[in-house]
């Protein structure tokens, strides 16, 4: 696909997608509790990697869909409006969650006495911390997702131009900066609130997002699957069984240590590469099983279809009640009754939401009902 055009084809919808990216949504509002047992049900539980290695994925695919389309139809001016468009709104909700957070957590510790932790330097030097937290040189836990996703969207046009161009050529500039990254940690954007920078390295991170967008081409060139291939299945499959071995809590789940070896767990911060390989292939795995297309479509999972559609805005409810949640925790102490409660809840909510915005799209789209969909992109053929 060297040099090859990226052209729109008829649009269809892949609900594997928008499942998979609801699915990483209420698991990172889950593993955003500390001490919550529902989260030794989440992904890291069960791999290397966790729900943020699936959203950067995903975020780079989505990308391409929506993007690269708006860059082939209507030119690169148009493009760029709309990625900068997409990058205020992200920062918008960025400062709003920035923002509440820092209210929620004044108010509650002045009202229970007591002291915050991760929020402490930004609440005792309120001006300062504003300051860089409103320019995104403050990042905070749990509130450090949406400024990558904001830096990576606005180096999508360089993604699509390379790959455009060569596509071998972008991931191997993307890969270079990613190893040098690995190698060299003080190539990252600062954090007032860590002396090690930026938790999710952007100069690291970028290219899992460049391997979505690589990806995006690939599964629209295939017809909106990747070719299943049975002996790279049963690749993919030993290696997340690999992964599953070495990274499950045994210990928390009262069982017997199945590890193969002792290992430190790989690097997040910097996206060590049994990280990549880890959600490559569970990536893989997805996306060439008809029958994981099937259940994709199944009425049980709209709710989780809901919430991959409406990403945004579902993420920003997750962060908001997973605040909450760690509140309640730290007030009332742990419990079943309280991490049944705050589960329960938040789920729910999360859910609920999402069926609302998308019953407002369906709504809003017209006496069919059907929500706009997005694109695949295709490589034009070359004469």
């Amino acid at each position: 696909m060297s040099n090859a055009a990226i052209i729109p084809v008829r649009p269809q919808r892949d609900p594997r997608i928008d499942v998979m990216r609801g699915l990483s949504l209420l698991m990172i509002f889950v593993d955003h509790i500390p001490d919550d047992r529902l989260n030794w049900l989440t992904l890291h539980n069960f791999g290397f990697c966790d729900a943020a290695e699936v959203f950067v994925l995903l975020a780079g695919f989505s990308a391409m869909l929506a993007y690269g389309r708006s860059f082939e139809r209507d030119g690169a001016i148009s493009g760029l409006r709309r990625i900068a468009l997409r990058c205020g709104r992200i920062y918008l909700f960025q400062v709003g969650l920035l923002l509440t957070t820092l209210l929620v957590v004044w108010s509650w510790s002045n009202h229970y006495h007591l002291t915050s932790k991760i929020l402490a330097p930004i609440l005792d030097k309120p001006v300062a911390g504003l300051a860089h937290g409103l320019t995104l040189r403050a990042l905070p836990s749990y509130l450090d997702i949406l400024p990558l996703y904001v830096v990576l969207l606005a180096v999508f046009p360089l993604v699509y131009w390379g790959i455009r161009h060569n596509m071998w050529l972008a991931l191997g500039v993307s890969a270079a900066i990613w190893a040098t990254a690995g190698l060299d940690h003080s190539l990252n954007l600062p954090n007032w609130l860590d002396d090690d920078g930026w938790y999710f390295n952007p100069f690291a991170w970028q290219f899992l997002f460049a391997i979505g967008a690589v990806l995006s081409v690939q599964v629209t060139a295939n017809g909106g699957a990747l070719p299943q291939r049975r002996w790279l299945v049963w690749l993919c499959g030993a290696y997340l069984a690999f992964c599953f071995f070495q990274a499950a809590p045994w210990h928390d789940w009262h069982l017997p240590n199945f590890q193969l070896f002792a290992m430190a767990m790989p690097d997040k911060s910097h996206l060590n590469v049994l990280r990549i390989v880890d959600v490559l292939a569970l990536f893989y795995v997805l996306m060439s099983s008809a029958w994981v297309r099937s259940v994709a479509k199944s009425a049980l999972l709209r709710p989780v279809d809901a919430c991959g559609r409406h990403s945004l805005e579902v993420f920003g409810l997750g962060c908001l009640l997973a605040l909450f949640g760690r509140l309640v925790f730290r007030t009332d102490g742990v419990s079943m009754a309280t991490e049944f409660g705050v589960n329960l809840i938040g789920l729910a909510l999360m859910c609920g939401a999402g069926l609302w915005l998308d019953h407002g799209r369906r709504h809003s789209s017209g006496s069919t009902g059907l929500p706009p969909v997005r694109q695949y992109w295709v490589p034009a053929q070359r004469h």
